[in-house]
């Protein structure tokens, strides 16, 4: 059996990774993640506590250009789930109420992408896969992406990026995001992303049956969620709590704020209860991650790790894909590569 290597960059606690490691072992091959980069130190024990002894740059803005090819291992595929926040509808109203630049123009998380591309056209990677969120389309009238596209497009074949939801591939969450793949061989063509799996979903399916009432929010927290929807409503805004019933077949996105009022997703427990959050444990149950994962033991960490992490459904679905399309177009690099 061959082993197919990885580069996991801007990993969080990891869910690129497991994605692509579900996909290598329904196609029978072994997995190596050479190299993991992430720079907070709380998703790095998450990591670390679900993949030991993985060699590891914290911060990759600190591998310079010309160091590349040395300090970088050798690897068939990378993973990036670059950060949302300077392109996210959320990021971008937060930067713009502290008068913080956007976009690529963030210095600090805007251009990291460039990490990426250096990375690309340095260690020449047969395929890659980049996450992240919807917005990175339409943002700046398209104009990012277009950049981004024909920086990738000088030295991989990219298909057009494809917008996938989470709850079109068995997780009851809405969570729409957008992946990029990429293969070094530019003779390759009609890559086509998965289709949507037909399957009925239910929260409940995703719920602890057991939960503690300290998940149960208090009265003033409820009280404070009704009257802000109703203001809300009063001007225009159209925000507010979602109150999520077990039966429904799908929970707003979760996010990394979830932990301060559990707003996007509060459990109905009947009408003569108070809603509950989400447990840390049921937010990664949404993101598709396995129950052996372990998960922060602080509260707060977990549920920001839950939101920031990817949907490893999707993610396992389009690796399954890529390694598939690279073995029926035959690609004798990756062949070679494997088998060396």
């Amino acid at each position: 059996m061959n082993k197919i290597k990885s580069i996991d960059l801007f990993a969080g606690v990891g869910g690129l990774r497991i994605g692509l490691e579900k996909a290598l072992k329904k196609l029978g091959f072994k997995h190596e993640c050479v190299f993991y980069s992430e720079i907070d130190k709380n998703c790095r024990k998450t990591y670390e506590k679900n993949f030991p002894k993985t060699f590891l740059i914290e911060d990759i803005k600190s591998v310079r250009k010309n160091n590349i090819k040395s300090i970088i291992p050798d690897h068939n595929i990378l993973l990036a789930g670059f950060p949302c926040q300077p392109f996210s509808q959320a990021g971008i109203s937060v930067r713009n109420s502290l008068e913080r630049k956007h976009g690529f123009q963030d210095k600090d998380q805007g251009n990291l992408f460039f990490n990426i591309l250096d990375i690309l056209n340095k260690k020449r990677p047969e395929t890659f896969l980049l996450e992240n969120v919807q917005n990175l389309v339409t943002y700046n009238n398209g104009k990012v992406i277009k950049k981004i596209l024909k920086l990738l497009r000088k030295n991989y074949y990219v298909p057009d990026p494809q917008i996938l939801d989470a709850r079109d591939f068995g997780l009851a969450q809405r969570r729409r995001r957008v992946y990029i793949v990429g293969f070094l061989n530019k003779s390759l063509n009609n890559f086509v992303y998965p289709e949507r799996i037909k399957k009925e979903l239910r929260v409940k399916d995703f719920l602890e049956h057991k939960v503690d009432d300290n998940y149960t929010i208090s009265n003033k927290l409820w009280s404070g969620h009704i009257n802000r929807k109703k203001r809300n409503k009063k001007n225009g805004k159209g925000f507010g709590f979602k109150l999520t019933h077990p039966l429904d077949s799908c929970t707003n996105t979760i996010s990394s704020r979830y932990y301060k009022d559990g707003s996007e997703c509060l459990i109905s427990q009947g009408l003569n209860k108070n809603p509950r959050k989400l447990t840390p444990r049921e937010c990664f149950r949404l993101q598709g991650f396995p129950e052996s994962f372990k998960i922060s033991s602080s509260k707060v960490e977990a549920y920001k790790q839950a939101g920031n992490a990817v949907p490893i459904n999707v993610v396992e679905k389009i690796c399954y894909k890529i390694i598939n399309y690279l073995l029926s177009k035959e690609n004798k690099l990756l062949n070679n590569k494997i088998a060396g």
